[in-house]
């Protein structure tokens, strides 16, 4: 990790902050950073869900353009396997994340954030994939991940427009699953609500957990009969953790929803 971009643990959550003031602009150090951190998240065994939090103000607006603009053709070949690479480590975390958004997550930010499993914003956050207006298109992933969680239609008008959406039209079309207004909370209430959220994955079972994201992410990818077959496998495959005879014996003997579980 790098200066910008570090892990804190807590409670069994990883909590990856963004910090490269005055917006979280995206350059060659961040976008490391991220891919560090998403690693470290990922071989840690205390770590059993993960917040991708930009600060209080911020959570990303954007790669960062003045890096960019005298770019050559060549430059931003050498360059664009890393603007994908930082969002797929993200995406590849094998454990549950969310996305903490406030002030705006816009272009590569908006990427980030759909890197994830999850996003909550706060009241007067600002979403949006502007590239179009710098003659250019998406290129962390935006406009692949914008339109299979949206739709076509929907991701076409933000990237085609270039339109910023507010936290609650971002609700409406699903591009956020909650939206918090800080209230009493005061301009942490985003980071409340998503440690509230990630709290109960914190001593699951992990390795349920990451076949049940495995399942769903790659069975979207392909077609139902594929999708199935990888279901059936990451099921069979469970069959060799301790967690799944711990969850057993427990719904036997107890009931749902009582078994401590190890993480093995």
């Amino acid at each position: 990790m790098t200066e910008v971009v570090r892990l804190e643990v807590e409670d069994g959550i990883g909590i990856i902050r963004l910090d490269r003031p005055p917006m979280n602009a995206l350059n060659d150090e961040v976008q490391r950073g991220i891919i560090a951190a998403a690693a470290e998240a990922t071989e840690r065994k205390d770590v059993f869900a993960v917040i991708l939090y930009g600060g209080e103000k911020v959570f990303a607006a954007g790669v960062d353009i003045k890096q960019m603009a005298d770019w050559s053709y060549t430059d931003m070949v050498d360059h664009s396997a890393l603007f994908q690479d930082f969002t797929k480590a993200l995406a590849a975390i094998p454990k549950p994340t969310v996305a903490a958004i406030t002030g705006y997550a816009l272009g590569g930010g908006c990427e980030v954030a759909l890197a994830c499993d999850f996003r909550i914003a706060a009241k007067g956050t600002k979403l949006g994939q502007p590239e179009v207006l710098l003659g250019v298109i998406p290129g962390a992933g935006g406009s692949q991940r914008l339109a299979r969680l949206i739709g076509p239609a929907k991701a076409k008008d933000l990237i085609f427009t270039g339109r910023f959406v507010d936290a609650d039209e971002a609700l409406a079309i699903g591009l956020v699953d909650e939206v918090v207004d800080p209230g009493e909370r005061g301009s942490e209430a985003v980071l409340v609500a998503a440690k509230a959220k990630m709290k109960q994955y914190a001593g699951g079972p992990a390795y349920a957990l990451r076949a049940a994201k495995e399942a769903i992410d790659s069975g979207l990818e392909t077609d139902l009969q594929t999708g199935l077959e990888i279901e059936r496998m990451l099921f069979a495959s469970v069959f060799a953790t301790k967690d799944r005879t711990t969850g057993m014996k427990s719904f036997i003997e107890n009931g749902p929803g009582k078994a401590t579980f190890e993480g093995a």
